[in-house]
């Protein structure tokens, strides 16, 4: 007779086969599906989000819940019972209509977002946000029943468990103090500098090509996913079959790659997550800004270092030929440019965290109910003012129409992307002390000090452990933003 425990885990590798299912109908409806494919798409998106639902809430489940509690099973087991009992306890705070309600209206505003976005279009936008606005702070407030959590803290709690907008407000506001300073620093430094930009065009296909070569690079197995093109670049899919995208522009050779270069380190997490608790919750990434950790150290840390574009020059002369902008230290100078724009997913190391200070302050007003969803541009517009220095009154598209996130709901995800780029410079900082030797390895093409610390430290151990007690097991401490400072000091002032 199978224990309880293994009954519950029986049951969750169940649903991991269907969310793999789920997962890569999702991608295909943003990277391959036809227009007219998304009503029906999204009808059967919500019916399987639907199902899932009904599986997690399973009124039989509350039983084995509290035999398994019982048993006598070891740590990693015991850590993914609690796992379990996280999953289940968030499901249950959420009826299974609401589950497929928001399903459904955030493929409806995403599908009509693609063509909103390039037509400046915010009122038409807004006919369907504000249905997905409504039933986000629904689910908020049902979380915040459930957890006693703030309705945003139970929102960010999905994505980043145990973290709480007290402690990211602390966190942000330091950041405030200093950083609009060292972008000022830096930009008189540079302004200083010669800078050689490449000359285009650069054709898909070539951009393409270059981009499946430093995903090889990256250590990308092939045999476990793909990469293709999609409206907005994500990593998606399951450990076994990763899905990553990128976008090209035939004027702008450095959006894709940096692109790709990001969601490869979000793919190389999953594929190298532990594949004997495969179907198990502790199996997955630990939380979202860890995640972002992942693609910020392929992207920022690696990406970006002077070491690295010594690798990146004569693979962007095979595809586009030689200019001299492909010499390696220009190359890493075109990298690390500090220049405040419209579009995060574009913005340079230094001003990032400006534009995930922004969204993060939007998004929790809207969720409070002291935002509008019809006042959202005056907010932007004021913040990226204030924050940047960049007028965007009446761009809509480079302005709060430019991200996908919110069109699906997933509000509480934006402050993952800086807490990420701060995990970040901690696992390097990490890294460095443990091989000093790091960046002549990597100029020489040897990556392996830095994919395996990750592996051992990181991707093996999934959500064996509490954030908190993963970075402490990695790195000695907990969260310690000092080492983002120190890091973009030394990289941007020397």
């Amino acid at each position: 007779m199978n224990s309880a425990y293994d009954e519950l885990t029986a049951l969750w590798t169940r649903m991991h086969h269907f969310r793999h299912l789920q997962s890569i109908a999702s991608w295909d409806q943003a990277a391959m599906m036809p227009p007219k494919g998304n009503t029906a798409r999204a009808n059967a998106l919500a019916e399987m989000e639907g199902l899932l639902h009904g599986l997690r809430t399973d009124p039989k489940l509350v039983d084995l819940l509290r035999r398994a509690e019982g048993e006598g099973i070891d740590p990693f087991a015991r850590a993914n019972l609690g796992e379990i009992r996280r999953e289940w306890r968030a499901s249950n705070a959420l009826p299974q209509s609401l589950v497929e309600a928001i399903t459904r209206a955030g493929a409806r505003c995403e599908h009509a977002w693609r063509t909103q976005r390039p037509a400046n279009d915010w009122a038409g936008f807004l006919e369907n946000f504000r249905e997905v606005l409504r039933l986000g702070r629904e689910v908020a407030q049902r979380l915040s029943d459930e957890t006693g959590l703030a309705p945003y803290d139970a929102l960010m709690d999905q994505y980043e468990p145990g973290t709480t907008s007290a402690e990211v407000d602390r966190v942000f506001g330091d950041l405030q103090q200093w950083l609009p300073g060292l972008v000022t620093r830096v930009r008189e430094r540079q302004a200083r500098e010669a800078v050689v930009a490449p000359i285009g065009p650069f054709p898909k296909a070539a951009q393409r090509a270059l981009s499946l070569d430093v995903m090889a690079l990256l250590g990308f197995d092939f045999d476990a996913g793909r990469l293709d093109e999609s409206a907005h670049p994500f990593s998606g899919g399951v450990p076994e079959d990763t899905r990553l995208t990128t976008r090209y522009r035939e004027d702008d050779l450095m959006q894709s790659l940096l692109g790709t270069i990001h969601e490869t380190g979000h793919a190389r997490y999953e594929q190298g997550l532990p594949r004997e608790w495969l179907g198990q919750p502790v199996a997955r990434a630990r939380s979202m800004g860890i995640h972002e950790s992942q693609s910020l150290s392929f992207e920022m840390q690696l990406g970006r270092s002077r070491p690295f574009a010594d690798l990146l020059a004569p693979l962007l002369r095979k595809h586009f030929g030689d200019q001299p902008a492909f010499e390696p230290g220009n190359l890493h100078r075109l990298m690390t440019r500090v220049e405040p724009g419209f579009i995060r997913v574009d913005a340079d190391e230094l001003t990032y965290p400006a534009h995930v200070i922004l969204r993060y302050g939007i998004e929790k007003a809207l969720i409070d109910g002291s935002l509008a969803a019809d006042d959202i541009p005056a907010r932007w517009d004021d913040g990226m003012r204030t924050l940047l220095g960049v007028d965007t009154r009446g761009n809509y598209r480079d302005g709060p129409l430019q991200d996908v996130h919110w069109t699906g709901g997933a509000f509480g995800y934006f402050p993952c992307y800086t807490l990420g780029a701060m995990y970040a410079a901690q696992w390097f900082a990490a890294i460095r002390q443990a091989h000093p030797e790091l960046d002549a390895r990597v100029a020489a093409g040897d990556l392996s000090p830095a994919f395996d610390w990750l592996r051992e430290r990181i991707w093996s151990q999934a959500s064996r452990w509490p954030t908190a007690e993963l970075a402490t097991r990695a790195t000695g401490e907990a969260l310690n933003p000092a080492h983002f400072r120190r890091h973009l000091e030394s990289r941007y002032l020397g």
